[in-house]
């Protein structure tokens, strides 16, 4: 045979391995690897955002202005107090830190306590940026999302 190639595989001794074909065959790879990652990032960010708009809907909001509101990063500030029946400002104090986190606790209880759930529910769902404490966070979550309990409606403070 005259191609060293079929020789070489006829004998089974290893093909050389081209450093260029490594570095393509690893950078696919990679990039398939972050667009899996973005995609199912944004998978949970939209089905959080079907959840908050959920909520709202119990509780008397429109569920298309409440999803494109949760959508919004700002919006869903507000989304998030108008749910907890708190005045719309309170959006300002979750712009501040580590005051974000006592508010959003807050807010969590209130909403919590609105679909007549106990209020320490709305602490654990408040907590959801620890670590480990997040995925207890998420179930607490999602049984507020579909549970077949009715918010209480109370008239929104003025400012």
């Amino acid at each position: 045979m005259d191609n060293p190639w079929l020789e070489r595989r006829n004998h089974m001794e290893p093909m050389p391995i081209q450093p260029e074909a490594v570095s393509a065959v690893a950078g696919a790879i990679g990039m398939a690897m972050i667009l899996i990652l973005v995609l199912v990032g944004l998978v949970v960010y939209l089905f959080g955002c079907f959840c908050m708009a959920h909520i709202a809907k119990k509780m008397g909001m429109s569920f298309w202005t409440s999803f494109i509101m949760a959508i919004i990063p700002i919006a869903n500030l507000i989304l998030l107090a108008q749910m907890a029946n708190k005045p719309i400002w309170w959006f300002v104090l979750m712009l501040i830190p580590l005051v974000n986190i006592v508010i959003f606790i807050i807010l969590w209880m209130a909403i919590s306590e609105r679909l007549g759930k106990p209020g320490w529910w709305g602490v654990i769902i408040g907590l959801i940026f620890i670590p480990f404490v997040n995925l207890v966070s998420c179930v607490f979550f999602l049984i507020l999302t579909f549970s077949a309990a009715p918010a209480t409606i109370k008239q929104q403070p003025t400012a």
